[in-house]
């Protein structure tokens, strides 16, 4: 897990709201792809991509905020 902690948070941040949210209108797609999910309509392989494509900035963001939790309690 080198990579991530070499990975400045402030990047991963502004990943995970331009690329995360985007695109912001009418609605970001990491909502509308969650609503689908929860809705269970997520079924069309172009929308369970758009769901990991928007989603992984957000991803690896908490794992390295949780890998940063971890290092400073030790």
């Amino acid at each position: 897990m080198g990579w991530l902690d070499e990975l400045p948070v402030g990047f991963l941040i502004l990943a995970s709201l331009l690329l995360g949210l985007a695109p912001f209108v009418p609605e970001p797609h990491i909502w509308e792809k969650l609503k689908m999910l929860a809705d269970g309509t997520l079924v069309r392989p172009i929308d369970i991509f758009d769901l990991l494509l928007h989603g992984s900035p957000w991803a690896v963001l908490l794992l390295k905020l949780v890998r940063m939790r971890q290092a400073a309690s030790h």
